[in-house]
């Protein structure tokens, strides 16, 4: 049987993270360790007195801090990684919640392939999402499995290289072979990762078997800061991006939103859905043009200020 060990990011961690501490107590397929990649300590031991006994009872959890200057969404995970001993690790984020006892099960089975770098599991929204975020976890996150290679990207386009550290599980020694995670980037260290891999021969797998409970009533800013970071990686990764079609499927999600909302009689959804799309847009595109935009202007976009400090 396969190790397993769970790398967490957190910053400022709260009630739910320990829920999602629970919950993996609870899987069937034990994990070895949980690393916790915590960002300031100061919010860490705050944390800790609220929760007295956390020690005691979490004794398989491994703390490493950083500061927030050092955090990068790649090289932090690296570290993570490099923590790891074991045959498996499966990346989280602190507000992915495993929906069953059989989360890392489902993952771990995908790697029966000998060619699978990577699995990663369905987000189902949370009880008090919107339905703008419902459909698209829905849209994004289909009901059946799915095996991803190379030969795919003419059918799939973008989403052959889609895959989300929110919940991702990876071999170990194909993760080393590769060389990690890209040390430095704003965004989508896990596309890019999945990326390489494919286009070394692998292939990624999406487990909807593997469920995890995550999901955000994004505002437009929210959503302009985020597409404008989701840009910049792109922009910055052709050798990842170049060629992928990838406005016309945010332009299929669209549609089948705005079709799916007149479908339910919730036609007044759709002014708020079209400006939500909007600011995705242009977010987007300002993020592909950083280059020509002065550092004031990128500061006021990104959502990730601390990036721009370390580059």
């Amino acid at each position: 049987m396969l190790t397993v060990d769970v790398i967490i990011p957190t910053y400022r961690p709260g009630a739910e993270f320990i829920k999602l501490l629970d919950m993996l107590e609870k899987q069937l397929y034990a994990p070895k360790h949980i690393i916790i990649l915590n960002t300031e300590k100061k919010y860490f031991d705050a944390f800790l007195e609220q929760h007295p006994g956390f020690e005691e009872k979490y004794n398989n959890v491994i703390v490493k801090h950083v500061s927030k200057e050092e955090f990068n969404h790649g090289g932090t995970r690296n570290i993570g990684a490099s923590m790891s001993d074991t045959d498996l690790f499966l990346m989280m984020t602190q507000d992915a919640i495993p929906k069953d006892s059989m989360l890392i099960t489902n993952l771990a089975k995908a790697f029966a392939d000998e060619d699978v770098a990577a699995s990663y599991a369905r987000q189902y929204p949370r009880p008090e999402c919107n339905l703008t975020e419902r459909y698209n976890r829905k849209f994004n996150y289909p009901a059946e499995s799915m095996k991803k290679t190379e030969a795919d990207k003419e059918r799939l386009g973008i989403k052959t290289y889609f895959c989300s550290n929110v919940c991702a599980m990876y071999k170990k020694d194909i993760f080393n072979k590769l060389g990690g995670f890209i040390d430095k980037t704003i965004f989508n260290e896990d596309m890019i990762y999945a990326g390489t891999a494919m286009q070394a021969g692998y292939a990624i797998y999406y487990a909807a078997d593997a469920a995890v409970v995550h999901s955000h009533n994004y505002t437009c800013m929210q959503q302009f800061h985020r597409n404008f970071d989701l840009g910049v990686s792109q922009i910055d990764h052709p050798e990842i991006f170049a060629g992928l079609k990838s406005e016309s499927e945010g332009v299929k999600m669209v549609r089948k939103s705005i079709s799916h909302f007149a479908h339910i009689g919730k036609h007044y959804l759709i002014p708020h859905y079209v400006l939500l799309c909007g600011s995705r847009w242009i977010g987007y595109k300002l993020g592909r043009g950083y280059k020509k935009l002065p550092g004031w202007f990128i500061n006021l976009c990104t959502m990730n200020k601390t990036y721009w400090k370390q580059i």
